[in-house]
């Protein structure tokens, strides 16, 4: 599935996304700096009715979030990490094993830690503002 949007409409790409996955819990985002990866998953976040502030994970490289319906959402960020054993380290494992909804962005710095089922998605920048989210299913 392919989605294109820019920053105007941004929270009609994220409500396609949010149907798009069902169950799925666990989505990687891959993707180039600058693609627009924290900011549609900030939007994402806003959709799913997070009560905490959203912000980026980059430093943190877990951010924990609660939903108005008590539901957990984790927003990680694996691009200061070396490896799986520095994800694992940090938590990033027992974040995928939970259940919960796992937004992971730069997941290919930690591959072998995700489950068979995880949904990829590529998020490019098209140019103009645009930005196209694939969403292999």
């Amino acid at each position: 599935m392919v989605v294109n949007f820019t920053l105007t409409d941004i929270d009609q790409a994220a409500i396609k996304f949010i149907d798009a996955i069902k169950q799925n819990k666990v989505v990687a985002f891959h993707g180039e700096m600058g693609a627009g990866k924290t900011t549609f998953i900030n939007a994402v976040c806003r959709l799913l009715q997070v009560k905490d502030m959203i912000s980026s994970p980059t430093f943190s490289i877990i951010n924990e979030y609660t939903t108005s319906n008590e539901r957990v959402v984790f927003h990680i960020d694996l691009y200061r990490l070396k490896d799986e054993a520095e994800a694992i380290a940090a938590g990033v494992e027992e974040c995928i094993q939970s259940n919960s909804y796992c937004f992971v962005e730069w997941p290919e710095k930690a591959i072998g830690i995700f489950p068979p089922d995880t949904l990829h998605c590529y998020l490019t920048s098209t140019g103009n503002n645009e930005r196209k989210l694939l969403i292999n299913l």
